[in-house]
Order: structure tokens, then C-alpha cells, then sequence
């Protein structure tokens, strides 16, 4: 069984857990890729047959929320799905793009759906 565990807001953790709020999602970047997506050993995002970024595989998140410092509250929540989500121009409709250490990267979020809580 794997595991990611995510900081939240005190506010969308609460949410989760009245069931209100049915996804997290995050921002993917150059320093945290291989966290939600898989990569290759130069770390480039594999993709499927569709052309799509390959997500990496968590059966849970663990969220937690509070200071860093002492007890945090936490729960552990099932993950249903994991997606990820290409960002675009609303104007020219172009994927967006931006630049880090010389690279061209594409804007994307990865997406959660969340199931039942854990504990």
C-alpha cells in the first residue's frame, strides 16, 4: 500500500473530512514531478499510449494540518483516481508553458479524487 502525504489548510481539511470537498489537487513542477508522476531515469514524465503524463500510484494521502512544530492533526484519506490536468490559455487556448533552468515546462496540476476516509 503506498502513501503520499500532503499539507493542508486547516479550512479544506475540514472539508474533507465533512465531506464536502471530493479532491485535492496540486501543482506539478520541476521539483516535485517525480512525486506525483512517474519519470525516467533522466527524468523526463513517461507517458502512456494516449500521450498522457503516467501518474504515479498512491492508494492513500495522509493530510495533515497545523504547525510544524508538536502534535499535527491528520487523517488518512482513500484515493480513487489520480489524473493530471494539462493547463491552458483561456485567450488563445495554447497549453501554457514556462521556463526553469534553461528548460520549457508545461503547466499542469495532478488531481485526487478522494473516497472514503481511513481514519
Amino acid at each position: 500500500m503506498s502513501n503520499l502525504t500532503l499539507s493542508i489548510k486547516q479550512t479544506y481539511f475540514d472539508q474533507i473530512k465533512a465531506g464536502e470537498k471530493k479532491f485535492e489537487e496540486r501543482e506539478i513542477r520541476p521539483n516535485n514531478i517525480s512525486k506525483y508522476c512517474e519519470v525516467d531515469d533522466e527524468g523526463f514524465v513517461l507517458e502512456d499510449e494516449k500521450d498522457e503524463p503516467v501518474t504515479r500510484k498512491y492508494d492513500t494521502i495522509t493530510f495533515l494540518t497545523g504547525a510544524y512544530k508538536g502534535t499535527r492533526e491528520k487523517m488518512i484519506v482513500e484515493v480513487k483516481e489520480s489524473y493530471t490536468v494539462i493547463l491552458f490559455d483561456e485567450a488563445t487556448g495554447d497549453e501554457i508553458t514556462y521556463e526553469h533552468d534553461g528548460e520549457t515546462y508545461t503547466a499542469a496540476i495532478i488531481r485526487y479524487e478522494l473516497g472514503k476516509i481511513i481514519c
